[in-house]
């Protein structure tokens, strides 16, 4: 079994950064790779952003250039970030954690709320 988790979510102005983290821990044996989606209320949850094991990155086109993803791992756990720049309003949303090894795992979810 694989729990994840994520962190940093929160009240930022527009403009402002934010920083999120994802920690995926437990009988990890293989990572393919970890992704942040995010679900804005009455829309349905869309990828932000994705990378594999091999790190090679992937963006929705609302966030290129905006939003940076990066991971790092250890034998126990495998922790993601995403650091968010230039935010706008439209970013608020509930943002999750995707792990995918043998099968997936989802995170419970962190708010985001950007004010204008």
């Amino acid at each position: 079994q694989v729990q994840v988790v994520e962190y940093g979510g929160g009240l930022v102005q527009a403009g402002g950064s934010l920083r999120l983290s994802c920690v995926a821990s437990g009988s990890i044996f293989v990572m393919n790779s970890m992704a942040w989606y995010r679900q804005a209320p009455g829309k349905q949850r869309d990828l932000v952003a994705v990378i594999s094991s091999g790190g090679t990155r992937v963006y929705g086109d609302s966030v290129k250039g905006r939003f940076t993803i990066s991971i790092s791992k250890d034998n126990a756990k495998n922790t993601m970030y995403l650091q968010m720049n230039s935010l706008k309003p439209e970013d608020t949303a509930v943002y999750f954690c995707r792990f995918n090894g043998y099968r997936e795992y989802w995170g419970q979810g962190t708010q985001v709320t950007v004010s204008s």
